[in-house]
C-alpha cells in the first residue's frame, strides 16, 4: 500500500508531477499555481509529492501524516506490534469483498486470545492474500523494507512552503507529522516550514467538536484552525490575499486552553528541563532517589494470556468509532491490575506546562525473551473537580 520512492522510475510523486500537468493544461482559468492537502495516508501521498516538486507546486500540507511505520506510525510503536489496527488495516484495504470489512462476534480482545498464535492468520484467515500483512510478518524487525518506507531521508530541505499539522492524541500519526517537521526543518533558509498541534484524535482538525470523552477544550479548536491558520496559509501562497503574519509553529495549550504561537519548536525561550524520578512505595518526585536507593526495583509478573488491554473493553473493532480515541480515555480502566506498576507525585501547587518532547529512560529487565513495555505519563484530575464526571479522571498527556 506505500511504494517506496523509485529513483528514475515511476512512483506516486511522479503520479503527483504528471497530474499537475495535466490539471494545468485542463483546468481553464487556473491561476498556475497548484495545492495539496493530505490527511492520514493522503498526506503521506502529500509526502511524496515534496521529493521532486512540480515547479507549479506552491504550497503543501501534510496533516497525520505518517513517516515511519516501525518507529512510530500505525503499525508499530518502537517496535512494538500493534496488532488491532495493522490487521484491521490489511484486512479492510487488501482482501476480496468476501472478507473485508472483516466482522468479529466477540470482544475484539477475546478474538486474538482465541486465534492463538499469528501464524493462524493467514492458516485460518488471510490465506496470504494480504501483502501487508505477510511483511508484517516477514520484518518483525526494523531492517531494509521498513527503512526505505522512512520518508525523511529522501527530503532535500524546504522547497516548498509546508504546513504540518498534528493532534496531540492522535492515535495513528502524532509521530509522522512531528519527525518530518523536524526534518524539514533543518534545511528551511527561507522559514517556509510551518507547525500546528491541537487538542484533536486523528484528523478531527476537520471536525466542529468542542469537546472529546468530556474533556472541555473551551471553543472549537478546530474551528479556528480552519478559519485563522488553515485557509489564509493557503490564501497567502496560491491566491496572494492578505499578509500572512503567522508564528513558525501554532500549538493548544490544553488546560488553559488557549492557542500559543513560537518562533521554533520545540520552544527554548522560557524552558527549564526537568527529570521525573521513581522512588520506592510509588512515588514520582522531581527530586533524584539517594545513592542508596539506586540499586532497588519495582516488579511484576506478566501473563501473555492476560495481557493489558490498551482500551477499555469490550473493544468492539478495530479502531473505528470510540476507539479511535483511546488516548483520551481515563486510565482508570486498568488501575489495580497486579502487572501494572504506578508511580505518583504529591498533589501540584501549581501550573504546569509542558512543552516539547517527553523522554522516557527506562531501565528495566525481564525473564521472558521479548517483551513490550508502555509509559504512559497520565494528568490525575483533582477529585473535588466542579465537573463530576471529571473527578479523578486519568488523562493520559504522553504514551
Amino acid at each position: 500500500m506505500m511504494r517506496p520512492p523509485n529513483p528514475g522510475g515511476i512512483d506516486e510523486g511522479t503520479d503527483t508531477y504528471d497530474t499537475i500537468d495535466w490539471l494545468l493544461e485542463n483546468v481553464s482559468d487556473n491561476n498556475g499555481r497548484v495545492g495539496i492537502l493530505g490527511v492520514s495516508y493522503d498526506g503521506w501521498l502529500a509526502a511524496m509529492a515534496l521529493i521532486h516538486p512540480h515547479a507549479a507546486l506552491e504550497a503543501v500540507s501534510l496533516q497525520g501524516t505518517p513517516s515511519d511505520m516501525f518507529i512510530g506510525d500505525d503499525f508499530f510503536h518502537n517496535g512494538a506490534f500493534r496488532l488491532s489496527p495493522s490487521f484491521g488495516y490489511a484486512a479492510l484495504m487488501e482482501l476480496s469483498d468476501d472478507c473485508s470489512p472483516f466482522s468479529f462476534d466477540k470482544d475484539v480482545y477475546e478474538w486474538f486470545l482465541d486465534l492463538g498464535p499469528l501464524s493462524n492468520v493467514n492458516g485460518h484467515y488471510f490465506h496470504g492474500n494480504s501483502p501487508t500483512w505477510n511483511h508484517f510478518i516477514a520484518h518483525p524487525n526494523y531492517d531494509a523494507y521498513w527503512q526505505q518506507l522512512e520518508v525523511t531521508h529522501h527530503f532535500n530541505g524546504v522547497t516548498v512552503p509546508t504546513l504540518n499539522v498534528a493532534g496531540w492524541w492522535d492515535a495513528e500519526d502524532f509521530n509522522g507529522s512531528m519527525k518530518i517537521y523536524e526534518a524539514l526543518e533543518k534545511n528551511d533558509p527561507q522559514d517556509l516550514n510551518y507547525l500546528v498541534v491541537g487538542p484533536w484524535g486523528h484528523g478531527d482538525w476537520k471536525g466542529t467538536s468542542s469537546s472529546l470523552f468530556g474533556i472541555d477544550f473551551g471553543g472549537t479548536p478546530s474551528v479556528y484552525y480552519r478559519t485563522h491558520i488553515e485557509a489564509p496559509w493557503f490564501a497567502y501562497f496560491l491566491k496572494d490575499k492578505g499578509t500572512l503574519g503567522l508564528a513558525e509553529a501554532h500549538t493548544f495549550q490544553t488546560g488553559a486552553n488557549e492557542w500559543c504561537s513560537y518562533d521554533e519548536w520545540p520552544p527554548t525561550e522560557n524552558v527549564v528541563e526537568r527529570n521525573l524520578y521513581f522512588h520506592e512505595n510509588g512515588l514520582l518526585s522531581f527530586v533524584a532517589p539517594e545513592e542508596d536507593g539506586l540499586q532497588e526495583f519495582d516488579g511484576y509478573i506478566s501473563d501473555p494470556m492476560n495481557p493489558i488491554p490498551y482500551t477499555e473493553r469490550p473493544i468492539n473493532g478495530f479502531w473505528q468509532g470510540s476507539n479511535k480515541y483511546w488516548k483520551f480515555e481515563d486510565q482508570r480502566f486498568i488501575e489495580g491490575r497486579s502487572d501494572v506498576l504506578s508511580w505518583q507525585t504529591e498533589i501540584l501547587v501549581e501550573d504546569m506546562t509542558i512543552s516539547g518532547r517527553i523522554i522516557a529512560n527506562l531501565f528495566a529487565s525481564t525473564s521472558g525473551t521479548d517483551c513490550d513495555w508502555i509509559v504512559k505519563l497520565i494528568d490525575v484530575y483533582p477529585n473535588n473537580h466542579p465537573d463530576e464526571n471529571m473527578r479523578g479522571y486519568q488523562l493520559m498527556i504522553a504514551d
